[in-house]
């Protein structure tokens, strides 16, 4: 294991917590009921009493049960299968919707929506509230209920959250899908977790085009027999939406009728309330279960306690349903009574300023924004940035790729004034949200994380499992959280193979990370994506990172190719700013520049010049799939790639 220095390893402070924020802050609350004297020791409690710490979590986030549990967690069955809320009577929707009406807050709002076009929508918790009782009972009188999996295949409207929450309320199963998966993909899912209906709209709109969905659903359908219902939102007008009588339903015929009070369906804490499907590099799509006690209370705690979402205040995350933020951030916003925000459009259209325009109009306090999303608006400057008032900001959170310095400095310079956080965010949908995360308790440094979030007892660790510092090792988890995935859908072994059979006894997450000597944490990566060049492992990041900070980079991504003598050697993937014309000067240039950085022995074999990166919908580079272009091998699971032409994009730049 080398010990040389490492991206991005050298960086100095440039933020520091604001005391009267620490005061105010739900955690300093929390930690002051409980009499800890300070977060190194509230860390420290959690981890040592894991039972303690998710029962003084649920309380603090006010979760009601129908009858309350006997036991915290029963780890009776292994360490790989715990059971959360024994003996608990609980369904979440009570929580996030039907407790609230009989209190100030089912006047306050809890969606606003905005489309790609500018037409806006808002709902309080009181007319949601209703607008979800219709859909449940329209749900009940087409035959659904409890245990039955509804698959959503929609665009980010109301409709969508509506329908998400009714699906719990009649005791269902959610089954979210990418609103861009293609037939195979959505048989795939529906036909594993035998979904009896799907919602979805006749089509979305995206830079001011249409995009029929409705025809996809119908090509899924007739090879899923399970779905016997399809409901379908009139989104877009398309006038030539194709139609299964006896089958189809239109959402305006069946919903407004409907009364505005349904009973909500009494569950158990563990019954199955989501199925979240993730590609692997090879197989089938992995079906993560969660329960009602398991993903929406993860999802909320991390907003309470690492990013301080307080009641009342906004969240925004750029997200699709099929994506486990999706998910994240509806439950997160409604259990700690806060307004959510849904955007159905793309993130530069009509302008270059759409995101800070909607952080001005809805008086966003947490966005949250991807690290690949900054790059494509870094080049256009600050001023998309100032035309926008974005005070209402307390922090922005950020999630799905490593950030290089240079975007992060400028995000947090000209986005923050160099006065706010950035809530750094990993996890991944087997966590129902971080592992780590920034917060208001600790210094920060580019492209860090304070640490931990609270609950998760995690460290860095060697091939043998020996803790690390200062180097490049595996990000693992020593103890169960309550958000912990019950497994892969009906599949046990392939669940534990993935996590817990590499090092027996803790969750090998397969992120590529670092602490340095100030205690900040750092991701750099996906740890099979880990490049080993003469013994040195360099994160896929590291390299990025030099790339792009090059004037006439956009993006990059770079792999490990085999090498006979020194095990792999970098090959770089590049895609240029417009006006840029690829040249051996500017490959050569680019050679040099890494070359210059990390030193000879890590020269990279070549860098290659591409129009895209292959990438996932929720805008997460897709090395795997890079790799096995260059070296002609198998692509593998291709449902979450968001072009297909960026695979045969990389093949013609070799």
């Amino acid at each position: 294991m080398s010990t040389e220095p490492i991206f991005p390893f050298g960086q100095a402070t440039v933020w520091r917590p604001d005391p009267a924020w620490i005061a105010a802050s739900n955690l300093q609350q929390f930690m002051a009921r409980h009499g800890i004297t300070d977060y190194d020791a509230l860390h420290a409690r959690a981890r040592a009493d894991i039972a303690w710490f998710w029962d003084a979590a649920i309380a603090d986030l006010g979760i009601e049960f129908y009858a309350p549990y006997s036991q915290v967690v029963d780890l009776s069955q292994g360490i790989e299968f715990p059971r959360w809320c024994v003996g608990g009577k609980l369904n979440i929707i009570h929580n996030c919707l039907d407790k609230w009406q009989t209190t100030p807050v089912r006047d306050r709002i809890a969606l606003r929506w905005e489309g790609e076009g500018g037409a806006v929508r808002t709902f309080t918790y009181a007319e949601l509230h209703a607008e979800v009782n219709r859909c449940a009972n329209a749900l009940r009188a087409l035959g659904l209920g409890k245990g039955d999996a509804i698959g959503l295949y929609m665009p980010m409207i109301p409709e969508l959250a509506i329908a998400f929450l009714a699906i719990i309320k009649i005791g269902g199963i959610i089954l979210p899908l990418f609103s861009g998966y293609g037939h195979g993909a959505i048989v795939a899912r529906l036909a594993d977790a035998g979904a009896k209906a799907i919602v979805t709209a006749d089509g979305l709109f995206r830079r001011g085009a249409v995009a029929p969905l409705k025809p996809t659903v119908d090509a899924a359908c007739d090879d899923v027999a399970s779905v016997q219902h399809v409901l379908v939102v009139n989104h877009t007008g398309l006038t030539d939406t194709p139609w299964t009588p006896g089958r189809d339903r239109w959402w305006h015929d069946l919903i407004p009728q409907q009364p505005a009070t349904a009973d909500t369906e009494i569950t158990a804490a563990e019954d199955v309330l989501m199925l979240i499907y993730t590609s692997g590099t090879t197989g089938k799509p992995k079906g993560a279960v969660h329960t009602h006690c398991g993903f929406p209370i993860k999802a909320a705690q991390d907003m309470r306690h690492s990013m301080d979402l307080k009641l009342g205040e906004t969240i925004f995350w750029f997200t699709d349903m099929g994506w486990m933020m999706g998910p994240w951030l509806v439950f997160g916003a409604l259990l700690n009574g806060a307004t959510m925000v849904f955007y159905d459009g793309a993130p530069d259209f009509p302008a270059i300023d759409r995101v800070w325009a909607l952080v001005e109009r809805h008086r966003i306090t947490h966005l949250g924004i991807s690290p690949t999303l900054i790059r494509g608006l870094k080049p256009h400057g600050a001023d998309p940035v100032q035309r926008h008032d974005l005070t209402s900001l307390r922090a922005v959170a950020s999630t799905g790729s490593p950030w290089d310095p240079e975007s992060w400095l400028w995000t947090f310079h000209t986005v923050l004034g160099g006065a706010k956080p950035i809530l750094n965010y990993s996890g991944g949908t087997e966590i129902s949200g971080g592992i780590l995360c920034g917060d208001f308790f600790r210094p920060l440094k580019p492209c860090a994380f304070s640490g931990p979030v609270v609950g998760m007892d995690a460290d860095v660790v060697d091939e043998v499992g020996a803790p690390v510092r200062g180097a490049v090792g595996e990000l693992i988890i020593r103890q169960p959280w309550i958000g912990m995935t019950r497994g892969f859908w009906r599949d046990r072994e392939r669940y534990l193979d993935t996590y817990w059979r590499k090092l027996p006894g803790v969750w090998v997450h397969g992120d590529f990370a670092a602490i340095d000597d100030d205690g900040l944490w750092y991701i750099l990566g996906r740890s099979d994506d880990t490049i080993k060049v003469g013994g040195k492992r360099l994160g896929p990041a590291e390299v990025e990172a030099i790339l792009n900070s090059h004037p006439d980079v956009k993006e990059s991504a770079v792999i490990g190719a085999p090498h006979p003598v020194k095990d792999q050697e970098v090959v770089g993937f590049v895609v240029l700013h417009e006006g840029v014309e690829p040249s051996e000067v500017l490959r050569a240039a680019l050679i040099d520049l890494v070359t210059a950085e990390l030193g000879k022995p890590l020269k990279p074999r070549t860098v290659l010049f591409v129009a895209a990166l292959p990438k996932t919908r929720n805008a997460k580079v897709m090395h795997r799939v890079i790799r096995a272009a260059y070296l002609d091998l198998p692509l593998g699971d291709l449902s979450s790639l968001e072009n297909a032409d960026t695979v045969e994009a990389i093949r013609q730049a070799i």
